[in-house]
């Protein structure tokens, strides 16, 4: 299994070609074979979408104008996917394909939908045949899509069923497989395991992250309750090698790290090396 890590992660310190070179560099050296990029990230995009982001505690930078085709290639590290939107894919999906194979990829990654009904079943619905339409236009051009959950695939419809499985049920495998991200799944108190199994072979990618208390030894809580976040790998409270091994079974070709914040010293970068021992000692 490769280990990769998403480019969200490093948007606030890949702003520019030096920056951005200097740490994918690190990236490499840390030990991983590769990085997701996001279609967003690596073209310009206007202020409001990056403030939204900044919002939603995903802040991606303004590395939209560098060469990541030769950043990519001189740190020496794999591109395991294109993360993407729906609609792009609806609009041309060649072009889509085009620029995932430009990087050497064969997943384009669908992350989400925005402004959508997520509480209802018709909606869900007919998400799954969008993504069917989607898959197979794609897999025409010799690229595979992808779906990546958050946690709002955990919405329970009327008849008891999850949004997810609804997607995992309509969806075709021959057109639609996903990266399970299991930290959001874990995050809105789904059994993880489970969907893994669930899953199978269709489980392609594995987006993976801890989640715990960073607490400061010198200044003791104020209340019997902390928030928790997410944590470096191996050092949070989740049963990172009990899906570790599942992700094996199912033959994952990758993980892949993402945290948006609670970085070690404020650093993803620190934050990156830290996870890959974890991951070296586990793969």
């Amino acid at each position: 299994m490769k280990t990769g890590i998403q480019q969200f992660m490093l948007g606030s310190v890949m702003n520019t070609q030096a920056q951005a070179r200097e740490t994918l560099a690190a990236v490499k050296a840390a030990g991983y074979d590769g990085i997701e990029l996001c279609a967003f990230m690596i073209h310009p995009t206007g202020l409001l979408v990056r403030l939204l982001t900044r919002a939603a505690g995903m802040p991606t930078g303004s590395g939209g104008k560098l060469d990541w085709h030769s950043l990519v290639k001189e740190a020496g590290l794999e591109v395991l996917s294109l993360h993407t939107d729906l609609g792009s894919v609806e609009r041309d999906a060649a072009a889509v394909a085009a620029e995932a194979q430009s990087f050497g990829t064969q997943y384009a990654v669908i992350t989400g939908m925005y402004r959508f009904a997520y509480a209802d079943p018709a909606a869900w619905h007919d998400l799954a045949k969008r993504l069917n339409q989607a898959g197979a236009a794609l897999a025409k051009q010799g690229v595979q899509l992808l779906y990546h959950n958050h946690n709002c695939e955990l919405q329970r419809m009327p008849d008891g069923r999850l949004a997810y499985d609804i997607l995992l049920a309509e969806t075709d495998p021959a057109a639609v497989n996903f990266e399970l991200d299991t930290y959001w799944f874990a995050e809105g108190g789904a059994d993880v395991a489970a969907v893994m199994r669930a899953l199978g072979p269709r489980m392609k990618l594995w987006h993976v992250n801890d989640r715990g208390a960073r607490l400061d030894p010198q200044k003791p809580a104020m209340t019997p309750i902390v928030k928790t976040d997410s944590m470096e790998l191996g050092a949070g409270s989740l049963p990172l090698e009990t899906w570790l091994a599942l992700a094996k079974q199912n033959g994952v070709e990758a993980a892949v790290l993402e945290s948006h914040r609670n970085w070690v010293n404020g650093s993803p970068v620190q934050c990156a090396q830290a996870s890959a021992r974890w991951l070296h000692e586990h793969l």
